[in-house]
């Protein structure tokens, strides 16, 4: 009888005990109870950002981030038309002068009036201006362009600070994440449309850019060199160009990642013009049937068929047959891959670069090169300094060879172009790959050049390209 009185006395402590406990931490303000919770509960806007479909994520606060930053973009360039019957009749050889008028977007990347935009919304441009969201109009000077890359950097002097987009990190950005595209066509003020991120990396065989951000949001004409932003608002992309047989929307429109844009900008603002960093490598990306003829086992990364001598690459000990399937902390599965990394480098910049070699991995570090010291790209026609052997051969001192052809108008003649020997251009000798570049650099895309090259058998042609 004792010892059962003292094990009710031991259970009637026990559940005294921790009635006041619970009464005492989680009741009427106890210090676990709801109106004192140490736990951060999420706020209602947190999980809007989370969901399958178009209802579960809330676009509004990007949309209200981003459409302030989007301008409108005016380009009034002027052109002479002249009058055959004129001409015909009484020998008038003047013209009347046509104002032709383009349109497009920009972003403001700085509350002092930084705009950016596309290099072909801006090109051949007489005057520019700029109406921003809230209606108001300014004249634009043109800082740089970059027509490899399509990027433009403008300037407007506003009489007051400007609301400016945040650059993302493009890198991180996923397949299937929401974007919204921001446009400012036909002077609507900000227009804007969602859609998910479709495809990273993207290459559309353009001679500049190879690694376009691919979308379904909703882009046209208009929008070119507005903003591609993801769900905070942040910008990843500036959006280029469609892809439709109509010239509308059709389910696919492409942008250029925001870490290739914020380094063109930043060289234009730097130096003038645009720094390239080559790794001096070619070759191609793996599939089944490229691997499968190469007697490889992997289906991915960047097969090297050959590498530039004297090039970054080239001093690092990369050589043929080495597949490279990382650089930094970024994976290469494709050209795109490749080319988006190195589009964001500079010269002497120092990478990691991940390689397969005769089944094993290495990791060796590599400097890139200055891209016009190795070779040059001119309408298709990729171009290098001569061999000493190809010098002795041909009994030449200066020159440069024509080592591919990627202009599609060319393929036919491929096989008679590659290995010519560029000897002027305008009539100007060209020494090397350097006096190339300069005068490339002072030559519009559109302009026709006259071209004199010895060919492989030692014949002298000339042609216009």
């Amino acid at each position: 009888m004792k010892r059962f009185s003292n094990l009710f006395l031991v259970c009637l402590l026990s559940g005294a005990t921790t009635l006041g406990a619970y009464k005492l931490l989680f009741e009427g303000g106890g210090l676990f109870s709801p109106k004192k919770s140490i736990v951060t509960v999420a706020s209602p806007n947190y999980n809007k950002t989370v969901g399958f479909s178009a209802e579960g994520v809330d676009f509004a606060e990007a949309a209200d981030k981003a459409v302030h930053t989007v301008v409108h973009v005016k380009n009034v360039s002027y052109r002479t038309v002249s009058n055959p019957i004129m001409e015909y009749f009484y020998g008038y050889r003047g013209g009347q002068q046509q104002e032709q008028v383009g349109t497009g977007s920009g972003v403001i990347i700085s509350e002092d009036g930084y705009i950016v935009t596309n290099n072909h919304v801006v090109q051949d441009a007489s005057d520019l201006e700029i109406t921003l969201n809230n209606k108001k109009v300014y004249k634009a000077k043109l800082i740089g362009t970059d027509s490899k890359m399509d990027i433009a950097l403008l300037k407007i002097d506003a009489d007051e600070k400007l609301p400016y987009a945040t650059f993302a990190d493009s890198d991180n950005t996923k397949v299937g994440e929401w974007v919204l595209a921001v446009g400012n066509p036909y002077n609507l003020t900000s227009t804007v449309t969602a859609g998910i991120i479709s495809a990273k990396a993207r290459n559309l065989d353009t001679n500049g850019i190879q690694s376009f951000i691919q979308t379904d949001a909703a882009v046209n004409p208009g929008n070119s060199g507005g903003a591609l932003v993801n769900t905070h608002g942040e910008l990843i992309g500036i959006n280029t160009m469609i892809s439709s047989q109509t010239g509308s929307y059709v389910g696919y429109s492409f942008a250029i990642p925001s870490n290739i844009a914020r380094k063109i900008i930043e060289d234009i603002m730097e130096y003038g013009n645009v720094q390239r960093g080559i790794l001096g490598v070619h070759g191609a990306e793996l599939n089944g049937p490229v691997s499968k003829e190469l007697g490889l086992n992997r289906t991915e990364g960047f097969y090297v068929g050959d590498v530039d001598k004297n090039s970054g690459a080239d001093k690092a000990g990369i050589k043929k047959g080495d597949v490279i399937i990382k650089m930094d902390n970024t994976n290469i599965s494709s050209y795109a891959d490749l080319s988006g990394f190195i589009n964001t480098k500079r010269p002497n910049d120092k990478i990691q670069v991940t390689l397969v070699r005769d089944g094993e991995t290495r990791t060796v570090p590599v400097m890139l090169s200055k891209y016009e010291f190795v070779n040059a790209e001119f309408k298709g026609i990729e171009l290098e300094d001569l061999t000493a052997a190809d010098m002795k051969r041909y009994n030449l001192n200066y020159g440069v060879k024509i080592r591919d052809i990627s202009n599609e108008r060319f393929a036919a003649y491929a096989n008679d172009l590659k290995g010519g020997i560029i000897l002027s251009i305008n009539n100007t000798k060209v020494k090397n790959i350097k006096v190339v570049n300069e005068m490339l650099d002072n030559l519009d895309d559109n302009e026709s050049v006259q071209i004199e090259m010895l060919t492989r058998n030692g014949q002298v042609v000339r042609f216009i390209l």
